[in-house]
């Protein structure tokens, strides 16, 4: 048997991320966001953050329930804490009782944990408002660590940061980022070069 190769979400370019986020309406809905294209979560984990798993201080959060049941703690961007704590400070209903982070803003399930289908519901409309043709959460998952593997960050790191059980899952990173193994090539083959021409 053939083993079919895997296909991978397309990453996004720079150009697309920033017409993504102009294009969602709350605070909330950026920081969700952020979650996944700084910090790679996946869609379930961002909803299952809970207020005692954001560590500001430490610019980390615990993913209490990630796939598997298996639980880490990753290093986020102090641009999600801030965004987090704008819409903590001005959107998140006062009345909540939930621990959930990301919580309905208005309607009769105001209060209430976010499903997933009203995570996708965002992303679909933000996408149209942005005029992508396609894009999903595990694709935000996908460029952020494609874009941490182009900016030199350790295969090992990534598997950590993505909660990937085998490095196996994680070599596709290896693949992706063209220019970086271009540039990792040609660094190496000068070195080298330098190395053979001295007398």
């Amino acid at each position: 048997m053939i083993r079919a190769p895997r296909t991978l979400p397309r990453v996004l370019e720079p150009a697309e991320v920033d017409a993504f986020i102009a294009a969602l309406r709350t605070q909330r809905d950026r920081a969700m966001v952020a979650a996944m294209l700084l910090g790679g979560l996946r869609r379930c984990e961002v909803l299952g953050l809970r207020l005692p798993d954001l560590r500001p201080g430490e610019r980390r959060v615990f993913v209490a329930d990630g796939k598997g049941g298996r639980q880490r703690i990753v290093p986020i961007s102090a641009r999600f804490f801030s965004t987090v704590a704008a819409y903590y400070d001005t959107e998140r209903p006062r009345t909540s009782s939930t621990e959930t982070v990301f919580v309905v803003l208005k309607g009769p399930r105001r209060g209430q944990p976010l499903s997933a289908a009203g995570l996708d519901e965002i992303i679909e409309g933000a996408r149209k408002r942005a005029g992508l043709t396609h894009l999903t959460c595990h694709q935000l998952r996908h460029t952020c660590f494609t874009r941490l593997r182009e900016a030199g960050m350790a295969l090992e790191a990534i598997q950590a940061q993505a909660g990937h059980a085998s490095i196996e899952s994680t070599r596709v990173y290896l693949h992706l980022a063209n220019d970086w193994l271009a540039g990792e090539y040609l660094r190496a083959a000068e070195a080298i070069d330098a190395q053979s021409v001295r007398p």
